[in-house]
C-alpha cells in the first residue's frame, strides 16, 4: 500500500498561494523537496528547487544520450572506420591547416 503521508505531505493547495504564502511554500519545497499543488482536487503543477530541476533534467539528457550511443553500437559497422588520416584527405585539410588552427582570431 502506497505511503499516504508521504503523498499528503508533499502536497499544497494552490489556496495558499491565494492567501499570500507562497514565500512560505517556496522554502518549504527548498527545504523538503518537491510539492505538488493541487487545484480543484486535482494535480495542477509541480514545484521544484533550481538545483533539483537542472539535476532531473541532466539525467534526462543523460538518458537520452545513453540511449542514442546504444542504438548507434548496435547499428555499428566496422567496415565504416576512417582512420583520421583518410578524413583529413578526404576533407582537403593538410598538416600545415591543422598548425595555423590556432592562429584563428574570432571577432
Amino acid at each position: 500500500m502506497p505511503d499516504m503521508t508521504n503523498a499528503i505531505r508533499n502536497t499544497i493547495s494552490i489556496s495558499l498561494f491565494n492567501r499570500g504564502l507562497a514565500g512560505q511554500v517556496f522554502e518549504d519545497v527548498k527545504r523538503t523537496g518537491a510539492k505538488v499543488v493541487i487545484k480543484n482536487n486535482a494535480p495542477e503543477c509541480v514545484l521544484l528547487a533550481p538545483d533539483e530541476y537542472v539535476k532531473l533534467m541532466d539525467e534526462v539528457n543523460d538518458a537520452r544520450l545513453l540511449a542514442l550511443a546504444a542504438e548507434r553500437m548496435a547499428n555499428f559497422d566496422a567496415s565504416t572506420i576512417m582512420s583520421e588520416a583518410e578524413v583529413l584527405k578526404e576533407l582537403g585539410i593538410t598538416a600545415d591547416d591543422l598548425a595555423d588552427a590556432n592562429k584563428v582570431e574570432i571577432e
